[in-house]
């Protein structure tokens, strides 16, 4: 019988990010080597965290345009990252906060407007093309708080825990739209860790901090890599979005693999990696699996510049 998804990424990610060296004087073993220690000696510190810094910046920015209402008066952005109104011209909608929207309505009689429909177009168009998930590694601000956890989770070398089946957030999803229908509410807005996040960093509020050390606690003592990969409903929808996106990542130097495992270390969805990587059962080289967050981890701590970000219908490999 075939492992469950979650103890089968566990195994991975335990085997390459913690496995034992030799013990040292007191039978305690050494850290492991750093992933990405190698790729920073190849090709220097910038190369070796580009697509890192990248995402923190695109993420503080982000949430700086939220801020600078409410903190300074400077009203560029309105709204959250649910719904927003930039400069007063361009509205941008959630599409699983519209899905729900559209759930209640079926109980309430009331539809979202014009401007929600706009906004929802152009976030199904944006993500569609950059990749569904690329939300999640770019933009959603949960995501330095779990990639905190797993990097915490690693320094202390916790084995515990297991991340439950995939399938779970995808049974959330569809949990979520069924209560928002017979409720009339959209139901997830009340708990959505993206809204709690923002709020607590832009506003404060026990409550919102409550909700962040939840996930943060989740991902490090009970489910590793968790919450993002395994149970957000939201990750679910936009990766559902960008199945066929045109932006992806791909291991097109594959035959410079050294098997120094550094990237699976790095990944927070290390099984999309194998077969693009080696070539499995005929696998091109694209890792086109809609879990891939397109994060860059891969392309920034491989020491022999095996990945690259390309687009779905590249299949060159060397």
């Amino acid at each position: 019988m075939n492992a469950p998804a979650g103890s089968t990424r566990h195994a991975i990610t335990q085997t390459i990010a913690i496995a034992p060296a030799a013990a040292a004087p007191g039978g305690v073993p050494p850290l492991p080597s750093r992933p990405g220690a190698a790729a920073v000696q190849a090709k220097g510190w910038w190369r070796a965290h580009r697509w890192l810094l990248l995402r923190r910046a695109v993420q503080l920015a982000i949430l700086a345009l939220f801020a600078l209402g409410p903190w300074a008066g400077v009203w560029i952005v309105k709204g959250n990252l649910s719904s927003s109104l930039t400069l007063g011209v361009l509205p941008l909608t959630d599409p699983f906060v519209l899905a729900q929207t559209l759930a209640a309505g079926l109980a309430v009689g009331h539809w979202p407007g014009q401007a929600a429909w706009i906004g929802v177009a152009i976030v199904l168009v944006f993500y569609a093309l950059v990749g569904g998930r690329s939300y999640c590694a770019w933009v959603c601000p949960v995501n330095p708080v779990t990639d905190a956890a797993a990097w915490l989770r690693t320094r202390l070398r916790i084995r515990t825990g297991r991340a439950p089946n995939r399938a779970l957030r995808l049974w959330l999803l569809g949990a979520v739209l069924a209560v928002s229908a017979l409720t009339g509410s959209a139901v997830w807005e009340f708990v959505n860790p993206v809204s709690l996040t923002q709020r607590a960093l832009i506003f404060g509020g026990a409550l919102a901090l409550a909700g962040v050390a939840a996930v943060f606690v989740f991902d490090l003592l009970i489910a590793p890599r968790g919450w993002c990969g395994h149970v957000c409903p939201m990750g679910a929808a936009y990766g559902l979005i960008g199945r066929a996106s045109l932006l992806r990542v791909a291991a097109t130097h594959g035959s410079r693999c050294n098997d120094c495992a550094d990237c699976y270390a790095v990944c927070p969805e290390p099984h999309v990696i194998t077969s693009p990587l080696k070539a499995r059962a005929g696998a091109g080289p694209v890792i086109d699996s809609s879990d891939c967050t397109n994060c860059g981890r891969c392309v920034d701590v491989c020491a022999s510049d095996v990945f690259t970000f390309t687009h779905r219908f590249d299949r060159r490999r060397d």
